[in-house]
């Protein structure tokens, strides 16, 4: 009997009755994008969740991390990390900026800051971290590297909605940092991102920027372009929110699943908890050790798929293997290995137990 397909991911969707009276909203006020009434509440209420002062919606997170950068009109080379989604490395390549890998670290799978200095030459004009799957790079040591070399830090802060590390938004540090609302992320609004800034001057300038660069009498003084969220997406981030609490829980009664089935088995290494920050559960990846589990993760994700679930090796490849950023080097090795190790398995708030029950099952046997 052919079985129904489980998919990585699936976003968390409101019941449609309680979207309408947004759209209501909407069809009455006739404003459908340039900072509407919707638009401007959900960067109040997200401002509020999220323990920020200043956040600038956007269309997408790779156009906001293009303004993230292009606000300070860095040039030269951008230090970043080669395990990450294409879009980091491409922002970069957008400014007509170099992106230079700097290998990653055991644990975290994050970029290593004991590596970065021997990476800084003089073209050097700022750090591109990503918090890999929610876990927080070692901001403190990355930020002193910052100071010391006057270098910007931007952070690919992604996966990293609602974490706090030691007590604070972990979008507080660096100069900026910019989030993904795809649909597949723990918050969605269709589809978009956010900046993160410092204070209200930042925020100004940005907002500009994602319009064009169009001033209050028309005129245009910098580049931009056109980043705009619409108050259709803004609408969906409002209900979202309503919900937020309950996906996270229900994320995380998923991970503690995967956590029971998977702690003890040789070769399927997981995500450890940390009393430092807090998780938001918006990925499961495992690491699998092929020498010791005997299968390696492409033959796991095959039988997978043989079985109608869908998992994802995220991520893969490496971006220094990848053809436009190929980097001839034998200092990524981490990056390389891991990008071969790790699967992401499903993880969604309407994930079933019997499903999850199959997934487990599919990979212990």
């Amino acid at each position: 009997m052919k079985q129904d397909p489980i998919y990585v991911t699936q976003p968390f969707l409101p019941p449609k009755e309680e979207f309408l009276p947004y759209l209501e909203k909407i069809w009455n006020s006739k404003q459908l994008t340039n900072g509407g009434n919707l638009h401007q509440e959900l960067e109040k209420q997200l401002s509020d969740y999220l323990e920020v002062s200043h956040i600038s919606l956007f269309s997408n997170a790779t156009i906001a991390l293009m303004t993230a950068l292009k606000l300070y009109n860095l040039s030269g080379e951008i230090i970043t990390t080669p395990f990450s989604f294409a879009a980091t490395a491409q922002a970069i390549d957008w400014n007509n900026c170099k992106p230079v890998f700097v290998d990653v670290e055991e644990g975290t799978f994050n970029i290593d800051p004991s590596l970065i200095e021997e990476k800084i030459t003089d073209s050097t004009s700022a750090i591109l971290p990503v918090h890999v799957y929610g876990t927080p790079c070692n901001v403190e040591e990355i930020s002193n590297i910052a100071l010391n070399n006057n270098l910007k830090v931007i952070y690919d802060a992604a996966h990293s909605f609602g974490i706090n590390y030691k007590g604070k938004s972990l979008l507080t540090f660096g100069d900026l940092s910019v989030l993904s609302f795809h649909a597949t992320k723990v918050f969605n609004t269709f589809e978009g991102g956010a900046i993160i800034s410092k204070d209200i001057d930042s925020k100004e300038q940005i907002d500009e920027m994602k319009n064009f660069s169009l001033t209050e009498n028309g005129d245009i003084k910098n580049s931009g372009l056109n980043g705009k969220l619409s108050e259709i997406h803004a609408a969906m981030g409002l209900l979202q929110l309503k919900y937020i609490e309950f996906c996270l829980n229900q994320r995380k009664c998923v991970s503690d699943k995967y956590d029971k089935a998977f702690k003890d088995i040789l070769g399927i290494s997981i995500t450890q908890d940390d009393v430092r920050w807090n998780r938001n559960y918006s990925y499961y990846p495992i690491s699998i050790d092929k020498e010791v589990f005997n299968k390696s993760r492409d033959d796991v994700f095959e039988n997978l798929k043989s079985n109608s679930v869908f998992s994802r090796k995220y991520f893969y490849p490496s971006l220094n293997n990848m053809t436009y950023f190929k980097t001839k080097s034998d200092d990524l090795n981490l990056s390389s290995k891991f990008s071969t190790e790790i699967l992401c398995l499903p993880i969604y708030p309407d994930l079933k137990p019997e499903e999850q029950e199959r997934v487990i099952e599919i990979i212990l046997k």
